[in-house]
C-alpha cells in the first residue's frame, strides 16, 4: 500500500470517528467507511460488497439507555484493511466479515475511555459557559470531538504498520473448517441483524409489503436496480393511498400505531 493510501484510509478511519458520534455524514456506517477504503486502496468491489454485508449486521446495533451497541466504525475501518493487507480481494469478504464482529466487541473498551475522558471536557465547558467564554466552550468541544476521531484512527494506523506478508500469511495459515465455520457464523449474525429490524418496524402493514419483496427477490432475472425502482413504486403508491384514505375522515386514519391515534386526536 503506497503512502498517499495509508494517508487516505486513516483520514477516512478519523471521520468514521468522528461521524459515530455526529451521526450527520454517517462516515461511520460500513457501507460508507468501507466502501472509501476500498476506493482509496483500489479495492472498491471488496470494500462495497463487505460495507454491505457488515451494514446489515449494524442495522440490529442501536444504544438503548445505558447500553452501547458495538462500535460498527472500528469494525468497519479495521476489517477493511484487513480485507486489502490480505490481498485475497473478494474472495477474502467472508473472513473479513467475522473478524469484524469481536473488533466491534472490542471497540467498546475504547469507545469507554474516550467518552470517559470527555466528562472532564465537560467540566471545563461548564467553567468556561459560566464565564462566557464561548470560544473555550467550542474549544472543549472540537478536543473531544477529535478524541473521538483519535478513537478509529489510531488503530487504523497501528494495522497499516503491520506488513502486508504478515497478514497474508497468518490468512492463508487458516485452515478450511475454521474459515468456512467463521463464514457461517458471520451470515448468521447478518440473518440475526436483519431480523432485530424487522421486528422493530414489523406492523400489520408492512408485513403485505415484506412478503411481496421477498416473492420478488426470488426473481432472477429482476436486478437490484429493479427491485429498487418496484419498491419506490409501491411506496408512492401506499402513501397516496394513505392520503386519500385519510382524507375522508377528518384527515387522519386509523393505521394500527398508537402514536398515530394520538397525533390524530390532536
Amino acid at each position: 500500500m503506497s503512502i498517499i493510501s495509508m494517508v487516505l484510509v486513516v483520514i477516512v478511519a478519523f471521520l468514521a470517528g468522528i461521524g459515530g458520534i455526529l451521526d450527520e455524514f454517517q462516515f461511520h456506517q460500513p457501507l460508507v467507511a468501507c466502501t472509501l477504503i476500498g476506493l482509496v486502496t483500489g479495492n472498491l468491489e471488496a470494500g462495497i460488497i463487505l460495507g454491505g454485508t457488515l451494514q446489515m449486521i449494524a442495522l440490529g446495533w442501536a444504544n438503548i439507555g445505558a447500553a452501547v451497541a458495538p462500535d460498527a466504525a472500528l469494525a468497519s475501518v479495521a476489517s477493511a484493511i484487513i480485507l486489502v493487507l490480505g490481498g485475497q480481494g473478494t474472495a477474502g469478504v467472508s473472513t473479513a466479515i467475522a473478524v469484524a464482529i469481536p473488533l466491534a466487541v472490542a471497540g467498546l473498551f475504547l469507545t469507554m475511555v474516550v467518552r470517559t475522558l470527555s466528562v472532564a471536557c465537560v467540566h471545563r465547558m461548564d467553567a468556561a459557559a459560566e464565564d462566557a467564554n464561548f470560544k473555550m466552550v467550542e474549544f472543549w468541544q472540537i478536543v473531544a470531538i477529535v478524541m473521538q476521531g483519535l478513537r478509529i484512527a489510531i488503530p487504523a494506523a497501528a494495522l497499516l504498520v503491520i506488513p502486508a506478508e504478515v497478514v497474508q500469511n497468518f490468512l492463508n495459515s487458516m485452515p478450511a473448517w475454521l474459515t468456512d465455520g467463521m463464514a457461517i457464523g458471520g451470515g448468521m449474525v447478518v440473518a440475526v441483524g436483519y431480523a432485530m429490524v424487522i421486528n422493530m418496524m414489523a406492523t400489520a402493514e408492512v408485513w403485505p409489503f415484506f412478503a411481496i419483496g421477498f416473492c420478488l427477490a426470488a426473481l432472477s432475472d429482476l436486478t437490484l436496480i429493479a427491485l429498487g425502482a418496484i419498491a419506490l413504486a409501491m411506496a408512492l403508491i401506499y402513501l397516496k393511498l394513505s392520503e386519500s384514505g385519510g382524507s375522508g375522515n377528518g384527515g387522519g386514519g386509523n393505521v394500527g400505531d398508537p402514536l398515530d391515534d394520538i397525533l390524530n386526536d390532536y
